[in-house]
């Protein structure tokens, strides 16, 4: 049985519990895949992470991610939590920018005062969604096709999908069927309305990830870098947001979105809640 620095890390929040978990195990070259599903499948959070040498020079260091039931190329608060994690163990990056290397390549991570971006990550697949996808999508969430204002694919190799519906406390009421959207990763988002809800944030999102042993994401960077490509492109979004996700499972992650030229970053801050050693 081996020995590996673990840490537990909690994404988008400033405050410990309230953001979005994510298991960290160091220095992992020596597991098998199949150790590692077994340990993600075990901690029961929606992502674990395995930091390994890297393969490109480039990178600063390479991660596996892992849910409880598959291995991802790519996803945003794993991204950000890694980089927090191995950041604070000591890791110095070759360059201003941290590299990551992932599934879909490299990531460039950049510090923004206390908190930490990255880069978003090139659409895998976008455009319309198929009107036979459409109709599991409105069964699962149970509404209307009226009450959906606009949907389209933002998958950057989470497999997301997104809607658009109009009223954000419809968002936070959904209480999905999953079993009507097994196999699909679908993100509901509305508008804040600002006499109404505040300033603190522009939208509201909610991730549901029917099947997975998580079913509901509290706070997902791959799918809000995949919906600011999408609100950003058409003009539905200025080019810096906030993004409010986890309230209807009592958590209260923030998502910072900012345009710079070309680039869109995904932002947010990072808390250690745990660290130790595992034996595996």
């Amino acid at each position: 049985m081996d020995s590996f620095h673990f840490k537990q890390v909690d994404v988008f929040s400033q405050t410990a519990l309230k953001g979005n978990p994510l298991a960290v195990v160091f220095d992992a070259g020596s597991l098998s895949d199949e150790r590692m599903a077994a340990f993600a499948n075990w901690t029961n959070l929606s992502e674990t992470t395995f930091i390994l040498e890297p393969q490109d020079p480039r990178a600063d260091y390479r991660v596996r991610i892992f849910t409880t039931l598959s291995e991802l190329p790519f996803a945003g608060h794993p991204t950000l939590g890694t980089c927090h994690a191995w950041l604070e163990a000591g890791g110095v990056p070759k360059g201003a920018e941290i590299v990551q290397e992932c599934g879909v390549g490299l990531v460039r991570i950049r510090r923004e005062g206390s908190e930490l971006a990255f880069l978003a990550p090139p659409l895998l697949r976008s455009g319309p969604v198929e009107a036979d996808v459409m109709e599991r999508v409105q069964r699962g969430l149970g509404i209307t096709r009226n009450e959906i204002i606009r949907a389209q694919w933002v998958d950057n190799g989470a497999g997301w999908l997104a809607v658009m519906i109009k009223d954000r406390q419809q968002v936070l009421n959904l209480q999905p069927d999953h079993s009507q959207m097994q196999g699909l990763a679908v993100g509901v988002i509305a508008a804040w309305d600002p006499e109404r809800d505040g300033d603190a944030a522009q939208f509201e999102v909610r991730a549901f990830i029917s099947g997975d042993g998580m079913p509901e994401d509290p706070a997902t960077g791959s799918l809000n870098a995949g919906i600011a490509q999408w609100l950003l492109a058409e003009g539905l979004a200025p080019d810096s947001y906030t993004v409010s996700q986890g309230l209807s499972m009592g958590r209260a992650g923030q998502l910072r979105i900012n345009r710079l030229g070309d680039e869109i970053w995904i932002g947010g801050s990072v808390v250690t809640c745990i660290e130790g050693q595992l034996r595996l």
